[in-house]
């Protein structure tokens, strides 16, 4: 099996091509503007919880990692001292991975982190064996990763939960365990092909999967339709079918379009993504999205805005900036 660049059938399946080309310096400002305030989120949710968030500090890093990777100014004592901040976490709950028990948060927590290091670059070590160890024997009956919870879009979806842990194990398995992963893949990837997404958040992280375990051809590029039959007249997404378009489903549809879903910056559809993107973005540099999560978490300032929609709106300030960052010319190819 194999991935392949999508069809040119499937290609032509867009919104409508904005009027006029986005200057590159206008994505290029957008950018910028928006990773001071990333790092303050992340900074300061270090501050005031010892734990790893997904919203506040993998998300971020990610952002601020391929940020940096392409040239833009990036504090970088403050992403490092994330990119500890989150280690540091893997390793309290150490004891608690090697008992194949994990810790709060599970998978999720498990491969959103496996996946921040892994942008950051940090290499393997004993910790992060154990949390593969982990991912490998954890749910094993079944034919793919779960975690209960109340907070959409991203925690309790099934396929998000299956993705980090797909990507947690592709980036950090020993070579000990690779047979052991390949069969957990290929076990995995029978599931992704024959179970259809119910929302935004499931269609984005089944394609970023099929991407891992090199699904057929055909299920891939039906994947990448289904994504752009969604867009909506605006250039947007929307989370769910009864919803408006937001930034963290635009941003997060495009980031993954743009990288599992082999679209070029120029496709109408990015095009008309960027442009949502940026008319979306405030003057402060950040974008604003609503929750629709319980109050599972206690509510602290990090020094992000927008004040108990401040933790949707960084993930979505932080798919937003990937997703602009990868529609700039001869960027990469990560999932």
């Amino acid at each position: 099996m194999r991935f392949v660049i999508l069809s040119c059938a499937a290609v032509c399946l867009s919104a409508s091509s904005p009027a006029a080309e986005i200057p590159e310096e206008q994505i290029r400002s957008a950018i910028q503007q928006a990773i001071p305030w990333l790092e303050k989120a992340s900074a300061g949710s270090s501050k005031e919880n010892k734990c790893f968030t997904c919203h506040n500090h993998a998300l971020p890093v990610m952002a601020l990692s391929e940020a940096k990777q392409l040239g833009f100014s990036v504090d970088e004592d403050i992403l490092k001292a994330q990119l500890e901040h989150i280690l540091a976490h893997l390793k309290r709950g150490e004891k608690g991975y090697l008992a194949g028990k994990g810790q709060g948060g599970q998978v999720l927590t498990a491969g959103y982190a496996l996946w921040a290091l892994h942008a950051g670059g940090l290499a393997g070590d004993a910790t992060t064996t154990a949390v593969t160890d982990y991912l490998l024997s954890d749910q094993s009956n079944k034919d793919h990763w779960t975690k209960k919870g109340t907070r959409p879009p991203s925690d309790g979806n099934e396929f998000t939960t299956t993705y980090v842990a797909l990507r947690g194990l592709q980036e950090f398995t020993p070579e000990i365990q690779n047979a052991a992963r390949e069969t957990r893949f290929n076990t995995v990837a029978k599931w992704l092909s024959s179970t259809q997404p119910a929302d935004t958040e499931d269609a984005v992280f089944r394609l970023k999967s099929l991407r891992i375990v090199q699904a057929e051809d055909a299920v891939a590029e039906s994947a990448i339709e289904q994504l752009l039959k969604q867009q909506k007249p605006d250039g947007g997404w929307p989370q769910t079918g009864d919803m408006e378009c937001d930034v963290y489903a635009t941003g997060s549809v495009m980031a993954s379009l743009l990288t599992a879903g082999q679209l070029k910056p120029e496709h109408p559809a990015i095009q008309s993504g960027v442009q949502f993107l940026l008319d979306k973005q405030l003057e402060d540099g950040t974008w604003h999205v609503v929750t629709r999560a319980d109050g599972f978490q206690p509510y602290y300032e990090t020094g992000f805005p927008h004040g108990e929609d401040q933790f949707i709106s960084v993930a979505a300030s932080s798919w937003a900036t990937m997703a602009l960052l990868r529609s700039l010319p001869n960027t990469g190819t990560t999932p």
